[in-house]
């Protein structure tokens, strides 16, 4: 049978190729389709443990048996289109919203677009690049992401700490491409009647984008640039 196979971050770097249609046994599971690919492939292989394979979008077990038409993605560790976002989801009834831009992130359309006259905190969190790495200088960062898998984890995350923080609303807007120091690549916002909430509610959104949402990031210095190496939410790994 015949499935799309897609690679990211280091994994698309140690292939030399960012996907492919692969022909594969009928009733295979995602780990006949990692095996085929760790096959002479020693570094591929010895990733095994850190890679997350996605099935249709979705986290999936190695045991999943993929079907004609599938289509999987090979995920290493997350480091921690028309108009203004490339994807956006935005929920009509609660008045969430997340989404993924290659432009600038302005957070006080963001923060206008959630407040309301109820709402006394807002709380805007602002990931942003710096300018070195452990004293290494930086020069500047490249974000890559699995689009239409991110844009969905990230609104599974925003409506999750909805249900749990007593905020009014939650939006969670990610940048990918290029990024210069000082720049903003990740922003979290959330309004509420009282301060708290909004803030606990910011603070475990950032702390779950980083290590569910399948984003990459790659950092360039003078003499080379490397993969950030982060880490899965043990959650995706079972």
């Amino acid at each position: 049978m015949r499935i799309r196979v897609l690679f990211f971050g280091m994994v698309k770097d140690l292939l030399g190729r960012s996907g492919e249609e692969a022909e594969i046994a009928d009733g295979a599971s995602l780990q006949g389709v990692f095996d085929h690919y760790a096959s002479g492939e020693s570094k591929l292989r010895s990733m095994e443990a850190s890679i997350v394979l996605a099935r249709n979008q979705e986290f999936s077990p190695r045991s999943t048996v993929v079907e004609e038409g599938d289509e999987v993605a090979f995920l290493p560790p997350v480091s921690g289109g028309a108009g203004h976002f490339l994807h956006e989801i935005a929920d009509q009834d609660t008045g969430n919203f997340f989404a993924l831009t290659r432009m600038e992130i302005d957070t006080r359309t963001v923060v206008a677009r959630l407040l309301r006259g109820e709402d006394g905190a807002v709380v805007d969190f602002e990931g942003v690049v710096r300018n070195n790495t452990k004293g290494r200088p930086t020069q500047y960062l490249d974000y890559e992401c699995y689009e239409a898998m991110a844009v969905k984890m990230m609104a599974r995350i925003g409506r999750e700490i909805a249900g749990t923080h007593a905020i009014s609303r939650i939006a969670l807007v990610h940048r990918l491409g290029r990024m210069q120091v000082g720049e903003t690549s990740v922003a979290v916002v959330v309004t509420a009647p009282h301060r708290k909430p909004a803030f606990e509610a910011a603070l475990e959104g950032i702390n779950r984008l980083k290590r569910l949402v399948p984003i990459w990031k790659k950092e360039y210095f003078a003499d080379g640039e490397v993969w950030v190496e982060g880490e899965w939410d043990d959650s995706v790994l079972k």
